[in-house]
């Protein structure tokens, strides 16, 4: 076998055929990758072998015609079938030498993630996973075209014959819906000769919510099992192919002919169980999500509260099965696998379209949600399961994040929980209202909301799970602090925020001096290069450890606290009084007093030194229980323009502490998860060299090889 795949590699660089093959293969490729990511700036060079797919209708028949039929044609076949080596090592040496072939380019290829990161965050396992699936279509599509070019001596018919079936297989999936869009046994039978589909296994292209076509990448075991049982099929047809021709002249022909014919089919029969045993296996064990975002994996709180289930919950997509989202099928697929109560159904709105009206008086999108249980239901609108950002300027919607996982466990838990908590924002002093974003997030923690005036309340609603008070610009009444103090002094909860106004809040500051603690007047300025954004107004204070900063105290994390004041909490212990640092500052912090103007961010005569505490939770035990009073020096913070720039760690915060109030075991908020990476930026020069290296010099380098070679050979 050695010897023959020598022999048919080296006939490959003697001749152009191989070079040819190599430049034409590198060439579409660079231009293809230098448009979408070098110009384009996305970090997915899938997109770009996607493009190259087509090639392989040319290249491959080039690269295949000859590899049998030209042996038969001029009669040397018979040498080969007539050695000792077994005709099956025959056809694996001439397959690996097309392989090889193949796969020198591919070398290039691989290289190119790494170029790419050194201009911004590339998904690297995406991108491997991408080269992977590329070579086992290349190989494939290899194997097809050995095993055509055994079936005839005429090497243009083979070329013909290669490009017709590799055409087929990639346009297989047309060819299925103009014969039925539902399915049906033709379809089922002729899906197994779809290569595109299989490849998609592995990178597919789903359309989002905007209608921006997007990559996902999972590293699928049945797109491997399918090309690589293809491939051998392929290779033991060739193998049949020949032997055929090796006992053409035995007085055994007959039963070597049923032989042959008894092998084949139970080949065939082999290669299709194993593929059906694979496509039968949970999708745990078939599927790993290698996306950079996760965006098919569970987080650690969604298993606990769907493996904890103890009673049925149904899930209705409303949609068609073959056409609904790709992205939140694989989400119902894993929330399937956690839960023997999780049943998923999908609805067709066309054969059934006064379903949603049962649940909602409004119209429902296609690919919305419907979770029921025995206790209630939730309606999740499929624009809801993806955050977007509008750009203003052009009009046009952009996908920012997938909030599938998210929504969905707020919805099981909705559905399964015995009790609803409510909170009450407080309003009538000029409080700043939440942002969408972080309503939601109290939303997705299956809290209910409320907006009342103290002045029309004798006091606090018995049924206050938390109260929020957000940086009221006036002063409260003696009356409306007192109702607040009151609720605390019974064991209530209250999340309150800060913003520095000119006129002090005697009244207002005597629900934190309830607690021990005093508010510093005044704006922080960080001097520690560590601890800002651009601006030392703009804080990234350092997280202290804490139930509330779960999975935010790690290497990177921040949190953006801008135009904050500081908080005091008494030095020496007070009985009864628990306080728990959530944001400090740096020593090297000051606080800017606001009498005068700020001319330097450096301690000046007046200013005080830091570190200061920007968020606090204080606890007191009382009788009726425990009084909790959460503290933020800086209401911009919660707001969705700062809480974007630190990637969301704001909202998580928020979120988190939201879970602790409404006293959820396991918190049922999980963060939007981010839907794409940042574009890259490439340098138009690096670009231009790039095209002038890969798709002129390199291509041009290789034909001038094997021209060169091929005609030295020719001389001699």
């Amino acid at each position: 076998m050695t010897a023959i795949f020598k022999k048919e590699f080296r006939s490959y660089l003697h001749s152009v055929t191989g070079w040819i093959f190599m430049a034409v293969t590198v060439c579409f490729f660079a231009m293809y990758s230098s448009v979408y990511n070098l110009a384009y700036g996305t970090p997915y060079i899938a997109f770009s072998f996607d493009a190259v797919l087509i090639l392989f209708f040319i290249t491959v028949p080039l690269l295949s015609m000859r590899i049998m039929a030209e042996e038969r044609r001029q009669k040397t076949d018979q040498l080969l079938i007539t050695s000792p080596v077994s005709v099956g090592k025959i056809v694996l040496g001439k397959y690996l030498a097309m392989a090889a072939v193949f796969l020198i380019p591919l070398l290039f290829f691989s290289f190119l993630p790494l170029f790419l990161s050194s201009y911004g965050t590339v998904p690297m396992a995406e991108n491997f996973v991408a080269i992977l699936a590329f070579a086992l279509y290349g190989l494939a599509a290899i194997a097809v075209g050995l095993f055509l070019s055994s079936l005839t001596e005429n090497v243009v018919i083979a070329a013909v014959l290669t490009f017709i079936v590799l055409f087929l297989t990639y346009m297989m999936q047309g060819i299925e819906s103009l014969i039925s869009t539902t399915g049906n046994m033709v379809t089922k039978i002729l899906s197994a000769f779809d290569f595109y589909t299989h490849y998609g296994t592995m990178i597919r292209s789903v359309s989002d919510v905007a209608g921006n076509s997007r990559l996902t990448t999972v590293f699928d075991l049945t797109g491997i099992v399918y090309f690589l049982s293809v491939i051998v099929l392929m290779l033991f047809l060739t193998t049949q192919s020949v032997q055929k021709r090796r006992y053409t002249m035995s007085v055994k022909t007959f039963a070597m002919g049923a032989y042959s014919g008894a092998a084949t089919a139970a080949v065939i029969a082999l290669a299709v169980g194993v593929n059906f045993l694979a496509a039968a296996l949970p999708a745990k064990y078939t599927q790993l999500d290698v996306t950079t975002n996760k965006l098919y994996g569970i987080t650690e709180q969604t298993r606990e509260i769907v493996s904890g289930l103890s009673q049925d919950v149904n899930i209705y997509v409303y949609a068609a099965q073959e056409s609904a989202d790709g992205v939140l099928a694989q989400t119902l697929e894993r929330y399937q696998e956690l839960s023997k109560h999780i049943k998923v159904s999908y609805v067709d709105p066309l054969q059934d379209p006064n379903f949603a009206a049962k649940y909602t008086a409004e119209e429902l999108s296609q690919n919305s949600l419907i979770v029921e249980t025995d206790k209630r239901s939730k309606v999740v609108d499929y624009y809801d399961l993806y955050e977007t950002q509008t750009d203003y300027a052009t009009y046009s919607q952009s996908v920012t994040g997938y909030d599938g996982e998210g929504q969905l466990t707020s919805a099981i838990s909705y559905c399964t929980s015995d009790d609803m908590p409510k909170i009450y924002f407080i309003a009538g002093h000029g409080e700043y209202t939440f942002d969408s974003g972080f309503l939601a997030a109290i939303e997705k923690e299956n809290i209910a909301y409320e907006t009342i005036s103290l002045l029309e309340q004798e006091a606090i609603p018995e049924d206050a799970k938390c109260v929020i008070i957000h940086a009221p610009e006036n002063d409260f009444s003696a009356d409306d602090a007192d109702k607040v103090i009151a609720y605390l002094n019974n064991g209530g909860m209250v999340f309150l925020t800060t913003e520095y106004v000119q006129e002090q809040q005697s009244n207002f500051e005597r629900i934190l001096s309830e607690f021990g603690m005093t508010l510093q007047r005044g704006m922080v300025a960080e001097n520690n290069t560590a601890n800002y954004y651009q601006e030392p107004f703009y804080l990234l204070p350092d997280i202290e450890a804490a139930g509330e900063t779960a999975g935010l105290t790690g290497q990177h994390q921040y949190i953006m606290s801008p135009f904050a004041q500081g908080v005091t909490i008494p030095e020496n212990g007070v009985e009864g009084m628990t306080y728990t640092k959530l944001l400090t500052t740096s020593d090297k912090a000051v606080l800017k007093s606001g009498k005068q103007q700020v001319t330097t961010y450096e301690k000046e005569e007046g200013d005080l030194e830091g570190p200061f505490c920007l968020g606090v939770k204080a606890q007191k035990e009382l009788d009726a229980g425990t009084g909790t009073l959460y503290v933020f020096t800086s209401a911009q913070m919660f707001t969705d323009y700062y809480d974007s720039a630190v990637a969301g760690n704001n909202k998580q915060l928020f979120s988190n502490i939201m879970g602790t109030i409404a006293g959820h075991e396991v918190r049922v908020s999980v963060p939007v998860k981010s839907y794409e990476l940042p574009m890259l930026t490439v340098p138009i020069r690096t670009a231009y060299l790039y095209r002038a290296v890969f798709m002129v010099i390199v291509p041009l380098g290789l034909l001038a090889a094997g021209l060169a070679i091929w005609m030295v050979r020719r001389k001699k």
